[in-house]
């Protein structure tokens, strides 16, 4: 049993920082109540380090303290990454060798999400991390329908393009929205295609959780730091490898 301890000022000290807003005018009584909530949340001692005002009635807190807690790694659940990379060069070929035609991805931000960035470093030819986006492969055929893009939009976009995967971006997460649109998402396309006909779902943003992806109903979720390479490795991974309860051939 490999336990560990945070780190901070030497190995094993326990010392972490801890950043939260509490709904209460800057002052010491805010400060102290910001170190008993970090003491209740088991930092102990607790030092408050930075204290801002964020607008009326509201303050930025960043405590630093000790905790007692361990974590054992070896019972850590992660998703790893169950297919290869593929050069963009190598992705082409497995399009063109299995589907003799050009795979169609469409992708956009659903709901009230107006933030573009995360599906165009992914989509877009200039990507992201030093990586061409999707649009970059020439076997791929990209729809980016952008931003604030309804359930129904999206479906009907898969639809008309005869979508082989479906890319959604969110980035809003109050009240946690990324999975209340998520959720609607996939129930749409569930009941509007046959199973074997439904394009592969893929999500992807900072605050999603990757082993959600059955709960959410979709094939994959990725979540922050994700390269076009990888996403475009699993959709053609997937695509051209069909295996039971996904998307198959699409006639062209």
């Amino acid at each position: 049993m490999n336990l560990v301890r945070p780190y901070g000022d030497t190995t094993g000290d326990g010392m972490v920082q801890l950043s939260f807003t509490l709904p209460i005018e800057h002052s010491k009584v805010a400060e102290g109540a910001a170190v008993q909530l970090a003491n209740k949340m088991g930092m102990d001692p607790a030092l408050v380090v930075h204290a801002k005002p964020m607008g009326e009635g509201f303050t930025f807190f960043v405590v630093y303290g000790r905790v007692n807690h361990l974590v054992d790694p070896s019972t850590v659940e992660v998703v790893e990454r169950d297919y290869p990379l593929l050069t963009p060069k190598e992705a082409n070929a497995a399009i063109k060798r299995s589907l003799r035609r050009r795979l169609v991805v469409v992708g956009g931000c659903i709901g009230t999400d107006a933030h573009t960035v995360g599906i165009d470093a992914i989509l877009n030819i200039k990507g992201f991390a030093g990586e061409k986006g999707l649009e970059y492969y020439r076997e791929l055929k990209v729809v980016n329908l952008g931003a604030q893009v309804s359930v129904p939009q999206l479906v009907e976009a898969a639809r008309e393009e005869k979508a082989d995967a479906v890319l959604v971006s969110q980035v809003v997460t109050q009240r946690d929205a990324h999975l209340l649109n998520t959720r609607e998402m996939s129930a749409a396309f569930r009941e509007a295609y046959p199973a074997a006909k439904r394009p592969l779902l893929v999500v992807g943003g900072p605050r999603f959780d990757e082993t959600m992806a059955d709960e959410l109903g979709v094939d994959r979720v990725f979540t922050r730091g994700t390269t076009p390479g990888e996403v475009a490795s699993f959709i053609v991974h997937r695509l051209t490898s069909p295996r039971p309860g996904t998307s198959q051939e699409k006639a062209s």
